[in-house]
């Protein structure tokens, strides 16, 4: 089952039956190493999406892999099956869709990168550094460890570490967007504004509308009780964010401000169904029968 809430290693993900895809690839690649089954990791085209936990944004992208087939396309039929590719996503959905071959070290460095962030949600930052810098030296080429690294160092109020390690993202990929946007955060910390300035020129050109940027523009409605003004905002985040809980949630407050119980409930019901925790999940359930009982 997919479980966006922790990036597992093989042993876990098996031992728990749940992971992110990132945990289904590393599972599934262990498993394919110990049979002598050729296997290739492919990062996928998809739109980016993007979560959230208290301040700290993340950016989701999507990986899979193919069974039976060799980094360099080369098809091993003799094990007796075809190429399979393993992904959450159904095979329909990944026609048309690009798929770039990357190395296991880059598929290493995911995962580590992936556990620098969930211990810095934790606010356990000598474990968020030491899994980033780990990241870093799998694959030197993969920026967004570099990031995580700047952002570890800026909550430790490390904040020139912190604007070196988004800068150097930055020249690695000129249009890394998220360390764009938290370089140009310390640069202002670091009373350098002209700079500051300067990178959210070129942000805003690159990318005119931030991430969560309709969100916090809903919730700020949602405070000031113009509920329609909000249910417009947060629609236009769910296009971007389609998956993210919090954001049905608020659709469903805003819908409910505005006496439509009718359409408040499937984003609940939605709210429930992409909640990364238990302690939400029932929140959600609780609230959801609230309305459906008219008690809402």
């Amino acid at each position: 089952e997919y479980d966006p809430a922790v990036t597992r290693n093989a042993a876990q993900a098996f031992d728990a039956r749940t992971g992110n895809c990132l945990s289904l690839v590393i599972m599934t690649g262990a498993f394919a190493k110990e049979m002598g089954l050729p296997v290739r990791f492919q990062n996928v085209a998809v739109d980016e999406t993007y979560s959230r936990s208290g301040d700290i944004q993340y950016a989701i992208g999507h990986v899979n892999l193919t069974l039976g087939v060799t980094p360099n396309g080369i098809a091993f039929r003799n094990h007796g099956v075809d190429p399979l590719i393993v992904d959450f996503l159904p095979p329909e959905d990944l026609k048309g869709v690009k798929m770039r071959v990357i190395d296991e070290a880059t598929v290493v460095a995911m995962y580590m990168n992936n556990r620098a962030a969930e211990a810095l949600a934790r606010g356990q930052y000598p474990d968020a550094y030491a899994w980033a810098k780990e990241a870093i030296r799998q694959d030197p080429d993969f920026t967004s460890s570099y990031n995580t690294l700047g952002a570890v160092y800026q909550r430790a109020g490390r904040t020139a570490d912190a604007e070196r390690a988004y800068a150097y993202a930055i020249e690695r990929d000129p249009r890394n967007t998220a360390a764009m946007s938290n370089r140009a955060l310390v640069l202002d910390q670091l009373g350098r504004r002209d700079e500051a300035r300067q990178l959210r020129q070129k942000l805003a050109v690159i990318e005119p509308e931030p991430p969560f940027a309709a969100f916090n523009r809903g919730l700020a409605a949602i405070r000031a009780g113009d509920y329609r003004t909000a249910r417009d905002q947060l629609e236009k985040e769910a296009v971007r964010s389609a998956d993210y809980h919090e954001v049905h949630f608020w659709l469903a407050v805003a819908y409910a401000g505005l006496g439509d119980a009718g359409e408040a409930q499937p984003h609940l019901t939605l709210a429930r169904e992409n909640s990364t925790t238990r302690q939400d999940r029932e929140l959600y359930a609780a609230k959801l029968q609230r309305i459906k009982s008219g008690t809402h």
